[in-house]
């Protein structure tokens, strides 16, 4: 009456459904969930330098070199859907060449399984803090802010935003050491 595989198709095809379905239940039990944590986020040493244009659209640039404090506990944020948080501090600012300036300074990958506690003291940028002209000195509006994205095994990728703290960048460049 029915081959094998027609009774093959029809076994794999109700598995897919109760897969589907199970996946559909795991994104709901979570999606509900507030994700927030109360974090801290505070500038330390804040330098700019007045650096040449390596790229030769301009003579000068701005880089700023800065630390920050940071301290987290991200441990209620973790369940049994989420695989991993990817943590990033974001630097945001408007300067005279663009309206809306956004640049990454830090970031770092916390699995299911790390130490959720952070506690960073005088922590240093992992990227360049480059402004595409001379934004950066005297800039009062310099906005640095935590964000984490959660991986899911299913699901949206929330972004969420912890922590903003307004910087106010130095009147002077610091002196180029030759």
């Amino acid at each position: 009456m029915h081959t094998v595989l027609s009774r093959l198709n029809t076994v794999f095809a109700f598995t897919l459904s109760v897969l589907a379905a199970t996946t559909f239940l795991c994104f709901l039990t979570t999606s509900f969930n507030s994700n927030f944590s109360p974090s801290n986020l505070q500038a330390g040493r804040v330098l700019i330098k007045n650096v040449p244009d390596f790229t030769g659209d301009r003579d000068r640039n701005d880089l700023a070199l800065l630390t920050f404090d940071l301290k987290a506990n991200l441990t209620d944020v973790f369940n049994w859907n989420v695989k991993e948080l990817f943590l990033y501090v974001m630097a945001e600012y408007s300067s005279p060449n663009n309206v809306r300036n956004q640049v990454f300074l830090w970031d770092k990958i916390l699995l299911r399984d790390e130490n959720g506690v952070l506690e960073y003291k005088d922590m240093n940028t992992d990227y360049y803090f480059f402004d595409d002209g001379l934004g950066l000195k005297s800039n009062k509006n310099i906005s640095l802010s935590l964000y984490w994205q959660i991986i899911p095994n299913a699901g949206q990728t929330p972004r969420i935003r912890s922590v903003s703290q307004l910087v106010e960048f130095p009147d002077r460049y610091t002196a180029i050491k030759q």
